[in-house]
């Protein structure tokens, strides 16, 4: 523990784990048991607070810089920033680490004996957006959700300690498609941070330009690339829902949750004529219910 001491630590690490709600699909439910809801929400402090690290998004007041022992006038180089959360992290795993969101994962690192690598893929995600900011094919934005997606499920079947290779390949599918949905949703804000997550060969295939993205409203050309995207989604989602039906009780309803907050995303995306330039087309609570019982029934 650092000088700073918990009293000073709250807020950031409160504003993190806040976003949960955000999410297109339930974090750490409440039918949950405790045990799980804590190591869950852990693991998703950890992932919220690098994703934040790496868009710019930390706190106003630099107090996470401060924890991470990085300087005020390093504390906006987000290079920086991801090094420093990397030795902290590391810390987890063989001593005490300095930022709360850290501490309050070690418990769980050791409970469930998770290993270094998926954290360690989360930050290169972050680290790569940093120095990539367009994909030439699908490939290569698959590569990226190796990084920046897959980590989280691999992390969540070990919580629960139900990982199988088999597993494994089905987890990787969903979050793959769970992050192509959220780059659908967010291409106008991602535009803003000189991000294309949208491959350069179907933006060619389509006859999109990157002005195209930047119209308040997204024409013919833009909606037929979103489509083709969504459905590339759609089809992860697919191939990826038998997981749910290799699990039982109350952690198949959590999976179901993770497959239908995706596939609700879809339809909310095709609800908009999948115009996503106004803004993130968000799913109802209605049709996210209606999306779980498709799943658990596996109607989909």
């Amino acid at each position: 523990m650092t000088a700073t001491g918990p009293a000073r630590t709250g807020a950031p690490e409160r504003g993190t784990l806040d976003k949960a709600a955000d999410e297109n699909f339930p974090v750490a439910p409440f039918f949950l048991p405790k045990a799980w809801r804590a190591d869950l929400m852990a693991v998703y402090g950890f992932a919220r607070l690098v994703d934040d690290i790496g868009d710019g998004d930390l706190a106003p007041g630099g107090a996470d810089a401060r924890l991470l022992g990085v300087s005020p006038a390093q504390a906006e180089d987000r290079l920086v920033l991801l090094d420093a959360f990397e030795v902290d992290l590391r810390r987890v795993f063989d001593a005490t680490p300095r930022h709360p969101l850290l501490r309050r994962l070690q418990p769980t690192v050791r409970r469930c004996g998770l290993a270094p690598e998926p954290f360690l893929g989360l930050i290169a995600a972050n680290r790569q957006d940093q120095l990539v900011k367009r994909y030439e094919t699908y490939d290569d934005l698959l590569a990226y959700c190796e990084l920046s997606a897959n980590p989280v499920g691999r992390l969540v079947l070990a919580v629960t300690g139900t990982s199988t290779p088999g597993r494994i390949r089905l987890s990787d599918s969903i979050c793959t498609a769970l992050q192509i949905v959220e780059h659908l949703q967010d291409v106008a804000e991602d535009l803003g941070r000189d991000r294309i997550y949208l491959p350069a060969e179907d933006m060619k295939r389509f006859h999109v330009q990157e002005a195209d993205l930047a119209r308040k409203t997204a024409g013919a050309s833009v909606r037929a690339l979103v489509a083709y995207e969504a459905q590339r989604a759609r089809d992860l989602l697919n191939e990826g829902a038998p997981l749910v039906g290799s699990v039982h009780g109350r952690l198949k309803l959590l999976l179901a949750g993770f497959v239908a907050g995706g596939r609700a995303a879809v339809h909310a995306i095709a609800a908009a004529e999948y115009d996503v330039l106004p803004g993130p087309p968000k799913p109802g609570k209605g049709r996210l219910l209606r999306e779980v019982g498709v799943t658990l029934r596996g109607e989909g």
